[in-house]
């Protein structure tokens, strides 16, 4: 895989999320990534994908989500972004809290900030930018 396909753009629609997976094998294979790394990221990165699709931007094909990897020194850093209103990511329930256990909604935010080494939103919550330490 060459550096000029370490991007992907993909229509708002839920069943573009199955080209999240062969993408992150691409990265994996390219920099050399443990299982490990590999599954954390394919987690991670579906779950900001499905995010953006759907809450993102409500499942609007004319609107795109794009996906940016970059190698860094011991490092891979995904960006994911949406075209939506965006959102304030401290205003989503720990899902962890007992009297939220039995609710839907939250648990793709939480994993992504567990299996990443770091997560962070820019641009008002429409773009996400995780790490994964490689070395």
């Amino acid at each position: 895989m060459s550096d000029l396909h370490t991007n992907l753009t993909l229509p708002s629609n839920p069943q573009q999320v199955s080209k999240v997976e062969p993408f992150v094998q691409d990265v994996a294979t390219r920099y050399n990534l443990s299982p490990g790394i590999k599954g954390d990221l394919l987690v991670s990165l579906t779950e900001a994908v499905t995010n953006a699709i759907l809450h993102g931007n409500g499942s609007d094909e004319a609107k795109h989500v794009s996906i940016s990897c970059q190698h860094e020194k011991d490092s891979i850093s995904v960006l994911v972004s949406d075209e939506g209103p965006g959102f304030d990511p401290a205003e989503v329930p720990d899902p962890t809290c007992p009297e939220l256990l039995d609710c839907c909604g939250g648990r793709g935010l939480l994993l992504m900030r567990r299996l990443s080494d770091e997560c962070c939103f820019s641009q008002g919550g429409r773009t996400v930018q995780m790490k994964f330490k490689i070395s």
